[in-house]
């Protein structure tokens, strides 16, 4: 993780001054623990979920809204303001302002689809079987969600089909019993810069 932060910081900008960092994975794959922890490794960098901006209308159909209201201002180096999702409320809340910091995380399902790949600086993917994830999602978040999570799934699945993230992730990052391992993603070139990456694919990793 102490490895990974100095090296995103030194990309080029890639949304006005901002590295924007894509982490995506399927639903239940440790991304907002990762993100937290990457954020805590950068000096406290913003993270915005996509959980806030989807809802129960747009499991995925936000990216128009997401464009409007935090790429573009974050391009123009100026602070972007999107209302949050609230999931049990089932409305948006008050607005959050993002602002355009040196590096900013973008977590969630579908953080690395198609629109806003020419955004990022960097994707990263959280390498966990869509199945062990979803388990491990549902387990989280109790009986209540059950009826979610029937939806979620279908929904999911065909976002990936239509617009997967994996083959454009310039890491892919499996959680360990101890920290995180990440190796050089479908998308990613072996260089200097890439002394974080421990072999080449999944098959060595923990």
């Amino acid at each position: 993780m102490h490895d990974l932060a100095p090296r995103l910081r030194r990309l080029p900008p890639s949304c006005g001054p901002v590295r924007l960092v894509g982490v995506d994975g399927h639903a239940g794959s440790g991304k907002s623990t990762f993100a937290a922890r990457l954020a805590d490794a950068l000096g406290g960098a913003p993270v915005l979920h996509l959980d806030d901006i989807a809802s129960h209308d747009e499991f995925f159909g936000w990216t128009g809204r997401l464009l409007t209201e935090v790429i573009g201002p974050l391009g123009s180096g100026v602070s972007a303001r999107y209302a949050p999702y609230d999931w049990h409320a089932r409305r948006f809340g008050p607005p959050r302002t993002l602002p355009p910091a040196p590096v900013v995380l973008l977590e969630g399902v579908g953080a690395g689809r198609r629109a806003l790949r020419p955004h990022l600086a960097h994707l990263l993917w959280m390498e966990l079987p869509r199945e062990e994830s979803w388990a491990r999602g549902r387990s989280r978040d109790g009986a209540e969600q059950r009826e979610f999570w029937e939806g979620w799934v279908v929904a999911e699945q065909r976002h990936f089909a239509e617009d997967p993230s994996r083959p454009f992730a310039d890491l892919l990052v499996r959680q360990c019993r101890e920290g995180y391992d990440m190796v050089t993603g479908p998308s990613g070139t072996v260089g200097p810069d890439r002394d974080v990456t421990h072999g080449d694919g999944p098959a060595a990793m923990c």
